[in-house]
């Protein structure tokens, strides 16, 4: 008797007595422990700890004044970002089709890297579909089991996933600590290492002494990777970035990576740096070789977005202009937050429950603002996180601060 090939259906299971259909095969026992119970006690912690996460689907016409999202400049809905994104999607396709090695990359992809880096003042760039992608490809590529990565206390979740995978010796050092950083490399002699650090940070939006840590890395001989997703568009001149302002573009030994989701308005992420890591990137970058490209649409926008902001870079220094705006008014009426150095603005809240239910309160008043709290804020301090924008008018910033005013929860004016 000949055997059935092994790629055949399996046997379609007969119907229980009396109907019923039959129990499918491996189901746990009736009235067993089920193989996903313990998501049930971890989501009565997250309830008893006031850390559930919900999904809120917003509306193609904003029912509030959004100062929760990364729109820094506004131009996420500009007519000609919209229509350059919409005429990539029409010429190339919804998607990239493949990786960028395979079919991925398209001459729009290629035009992108290169206005990029000639804006940014880098040698070469490298787009990738997230800046989530973009550190993960940045600090995996470039270190090495027995190597070193220095890292700030502060830094995005996607950089210390970055350098978890990175299967190097990670040492967090203190928050924009230079000292720390030189002492960190000092106990290290003689062994392959880097910096990494966001340029500014977002939670409180301070920015990092990026002339200082690129001191202390030459001094031993080590890299420095800058995280500038918050600097691109606001930092620097005509709004170049952190890297640039700091005076480290096109530097031999500066890698910087970005998001194309916040100054620019779109979707995607890139690294910057010298032409050798690039190429380095292209051919051992894991979340480049084996992810699908940045879709089409995505890469026009970002496109013409950077052209809009080199023809208008005024934008660069109103989104700075109503930060200090916003964090002034909010301080002198006697809340607590970190200066803003960038186009983030956050205030402290009394408690993680008060902070949540202060979001909450904003929104019922029309304003739409970011909730941090633990475990996302590594010094345990609540915040709400406001996001100045280049296109907020002088009537949206008053009822913007007035509605975070007659919101605040009793002992928010004392909080930290």
């Amino acid at each position: 008797m000949s055997q059935a090939p092994t790629d055949s259906p399996a046997p379609v299971p007969a119907p229980a007595p009396g109907g019923d259909a039959a129990v499918p095969a491996g189901a746990p026992p009736a009235g067993g422990p089920s193989a996903f119970d313990w998501i049930d006690a971890e989501a009565r912690r997250r309830a008893d700890a006031g850390l559930v996460r919900t999904l809120r689907p917003r509306p193609a016409v904003p029912e509030v004044l959004d100062l929760a999202g990364n729109d820094y400049l506004g131009l996420t809905h500009h007519p000609e970002i919209t229509a350059a994104a919409a005429d990539a999607a029409r010429r190339w396709g919804a998607g990239a089709t493949g990786s960028r090695l395979v079919t991925g990359t398209t001459e729009l992809h290629a035009e992108l890297e290169r206005e990029l880096a000639a804006f940014c003042g880098a040698e070469a760039a490298l787009v990738f579909s997230s800046g989530y992608a973009a550190n993960l490809a940045a600090l995996t590529a470039l270190s090495a089991p027995g190597s070193l990565i220095v890292s700030d206390a502060a830094n995005h979740a996607s950089i210390v996933d970055g350098c978890r995978l990175s299967r190097a010796e990670t040492a967090v050092v203190p928050h924009a600590d230079p000292d720390a950083v030189a002492k960190t490399f000092g106990a290290h002699p003689g062994r392959r290492a880097l910096l990494v650090t966001d340029s500014v940070f977002s939670v409180d939006g301070d920015a990092a002494p990026l002339a200082a840590l690129a001191a202390a890395c030459r001094a031993h001989g080590a890299a420095l990777v800058v995280d500038d997703a918050h600097g691109l568009g606001v930092l620097g001149e005509g709004g170049r970035g952190a890297v640039h302002a700091a005076g480290l573009a096109g530097a031999p030994d500066v890698v910087t990576t970005l998001t194309l989701s916040k100054s620019l308005g779109s979707q995607g992420g890139a690294v910057l740096g010298p032409a050798r890591v690039i190429d380095h990137l292209v051919n051992a970058a894991r979340t480049f070789i084996f992810d699908t490209g940045l879709a089409p649409a995505a890469a026009g926008g970002a496109l013409a977005a950077l052209r809009r902001l080199r023809a208008e870079p005024a934008l660069a220094s109103r989104a700075r202009e109503v930060a200090a705006g916003l964090h002034a008014r909010l301080t002198a009426a006697g809340l607590t937050g970190a200066r803003p150095d960038a186009a983030v603005v956050s205030v402290r809240a009394p408690s993680p429950e008060q902070a949540v239910a202060w979001a909450a309160d904003c929104r019922a008043g029309g304003l739409a603002v970011g909730c941090f709290r633990p475990p996302s804020v590594p010094d345990g301090i609540s915040r709400l996180r406001l996001t100045a924008r280049a296109d907020l008018t002088e009537r949206q910033i008053d009822e913007a601060v007035a509605v975070v005013l007659r919101t605040a929860p009793e002992g928010a004016v004392s909080a930290g």
